[in-house]
């Protein structure tokens, strides 16, 4: 997991305003040379954006802390202090954003080039020169600025995709998107084989789909067991689903614990997920020693179900051509 990241806290702080000044300048018969102190710049504000560009929150790791720029002080004859750079923080579409303190989103960046400004900077101080009046020709007070705000925040990422491939671990997941689709999942030899959500894409004649390879899943992953939680949130924002079952399981009994245990799972973590499944793919076909049998096997009604193999290829083309006649 270590090129990947989806959760991360950070503190983010916006400018200081700077302060007005009292000044005055020198001539002869005015009072001090009457008022010419300039007000304060604005401090900075904190804007985060999403980019398509990104798809992790690695760039985080090494750098907790974000400041914007703060504002400078006013100047003598009449000089407006400079306002303090904004700070950008770009981070991947959908980003939700959270108050560390009190749990509550802030906001939720779904939009590529979506601008949410998420702190304030400190408004500048006035100079003496704004307090001049036809009773006050010659005021001494001046303002500082205002102090910035700061706000600590969880950065949580979940994937978006118009399809996801859910399944348990080692199913053939990442081997069907690769074929499917320009992703080059990366895959480890453990439990969890795929070792973060891989986005490809499969090129239609009238639409092109983001499918996400999600990571394997275990029995119990909706109470959290082994990375369960990390890996499910991914697939909330997906419009469908393709269940990944697994041919090679020994007998279609197995096959259909395998199919209502990941069901349970999907339920338990969020009721409505089981209804987009839309497409059943049971992979490794040329390993099923059950296949007089597999007729038997109809789990969900209305939802079409494929026989493929990666090793050989057998029925790949037509999971592309089914995926591309889904209506997103």
């Amino acid at each position: 997991m270590k090129n990947f990241l989806d959760y991360i806290e950070i503190q983010i702080i916006s400018g200081n305003g700077g302060n007005g000044i009292a000044s005055f300048r020198r001539e002869k018969f005015i009072p001090f040379g009457g008022p010419d102190g300039g007000n304060g710049g604005d401090g900075g504000n904190i804007i985060f954006i999403g980019d398509k560009n990104i798809n992790s929150l690695k760039n985080f790791r090494n750098k907790r802390i974000f400041r914007a720029k703060n504002g400078t002080n006013g100047g003598s004859n009449k000089r407006n202090g400079r306002n303090g750079s904004d700070l950008e923080v770009r981070v991947p579409i959908g980003t939700e954003i959270y108050d560390k303190k009190n749990k509550s989103k802030i906001a939720d960046i779904t939009i590529e080039n979506e601008k949410i400004v998420l702190l304030q900077g400190g408004k500048g101080g006035l100079g003496n020169t704004f307090f001049k009046t036809s009773t006050n020709r010659a005021p001494t007070k001046a303002k500082d600025g205002k102090i910035g705000e700061k706000l600590s925040i969880a950065l949580n990422l979940k994937t978006i995709s118009d399809l996801s491939l859910i399944g348990f671990a080692n199913v053939g997941k990442s081997s069907i998107i690769r074929k499917i689709t320009n992703s080059k999942a990366e895959v480890g030899n453990y439990e969890f084989t795929t070792l973060n959500p891989n986005i490809g894409v499969l090129k239609g004649e009238s639409n092109d789909y983001l499918i996400a390879d999600i990571p394997g899943l275990i029995e119990g992953a909706s109470q959290g067991k082994g990375l369960g939680h990390t890996f499910l949130k991914h697939i909330e924002r997906s419009k469908f689903l393709i269940e990944v079952l697994d041919l090679s399981c020994g007998s279609l009994d197995e096959l259909k614990k395998q199919h209502i245990t990941l069901l349970n799972e999907l339920k338990e973590y969020n009721k409505v997920l089981p209804s987009r499944i839309k497409l059943i793919v049971l992979n490794k076909y040329d390993l099923c020693n059950f296949k007089n049998y597999l007729n038997k096997f109809n789990p969900l009604k209305g939802c079409r179900k494929i026989y493929v193999s990666c090793s050989n290829d057998y029925g790949i083309k037509q999971l592309a051509m089914i995926i591309e006649k889904f209506k997103l």
